[in-house]
């Protein structure tokens, strides 16, 4: 049997999703359960543990398969981008509606009342997902009651027009290993997060990115960059906002920062090597 990336396939020795039935070897295989995503920003761990490492995040309102339940944990594999790992099993609901708008805006919040005067119930990020029930105003009601502004909610299918607008939106935001929201990112995730923004599907990790993403140009020419290029280093990915500037989430800055790309190509070469590929979306 060829390995699957357990990254994105859900399988243990001990237990495994019922849909990689004699793609894997395990003791016992399972049809998941779907259940969503309730509190604004969730941490997915590499193990079931509070101090274990944050592999990536799920949003309000994302749906999640669940294979197992143990001790307050989950083990789950998001039913958006595929990616398995633990999570908080308090913070899931097995009520699983279909969202009918997403967050437009790096953040906003859900209000007690249509009042901005309430103090706020909890904040919502970019791409968070959400089932207006009925309008208030300039407020949209929720179906967990609460209220958020109707400027800052987008019905489904209405998408952005441009991700590199979207992703330099997030410029000073903290880098944060795994996140994937105005509250702290990292390289991959601003990609992920703002793509998703647009319509376009987008794995999680940069090594995944990397092969998934656009076309690779056949030459490493940094003299014939585009706007919204995408730029890989083994473990880094940045985007091109202009033919010369390059817009990424970088742990040297410890933030998302926009620089001239030979600034960032001199430096990262120190630590992650030269350039591996350069993508470009048609």
């Amino acid at each position: 049997m060829s390995k699957l990336d357990p990254r994105l396939h859900a399988y243990r020795t001990d237990l495994a999703d019922a849909a990689l039935k004699g793609q894997v070897e395990a003791q016992r295989f399972v049809e998941p359960r779907l259940m969503q995503v309730v509190e604004p920003v969730i941490t997915v761990h590499k193990a079931p543990r509070f101090d274990a490492m944050q592999l990536t995040q799920a949003l309000f309102g994302e749906t999640v398969k669940i294979f197992e339940e143990q001790e307050g944990w989950a083990w789950v594999q998001l039913a958006k981008d595929g990616y398995v790992g633990y999570v908080n099993g308090n913070a899931l609901s097995p009520h699983v509606l279909a969202p009918t708008h997403r967050v437009s805006v790096p953040s906003t919040f859900m209000y007690p009342d249509a009042n901005l005067k309430t103090l706020p119930a909890m904040p919502l990020t970019l791409n968070a997902q959400v089932t207006v029930m009925a309008e208030a105003g300039a407020y949209a009601r929720i179906s967990n009651g609460n209220f958020v502004f109707s400027a800052h909610l987008r019905p489904m299918a209405d998408v952005e027009a441009d991700f590199i607008t979207v992703a330099e939106m997030f410029r000073h935001v903290p880098y944060y290993w795994g996140g994937k929201s105005v509250h702290g990112l990292d390289c991959s995730g601003l990609v992920q997060l703002a793509l998703e923004a647009c319509g376009k599907a987008a794995l999680r990790d940069s090594d995944m990115q990397e092969t998934t993403l656009g076309e690779r140009l056949l030459v490493n020419d940094l003299d014939s960059l585009k706007r919204g290029d995408l730029v890989f280093w083994n473990g880094h990915v940045g985007i091109m906002t202009g033919d010369t500037t390059l817009l990424h989430a970088n742990g040297h800055h410890m933030m998302v920062v926009a620089e001239p790309l030979k600034d960032a190509v001199d430096r990262i070469a120190a630590r992650y090597g030269q350039i591996t590929s350069i993508r470009r979306f048609s």
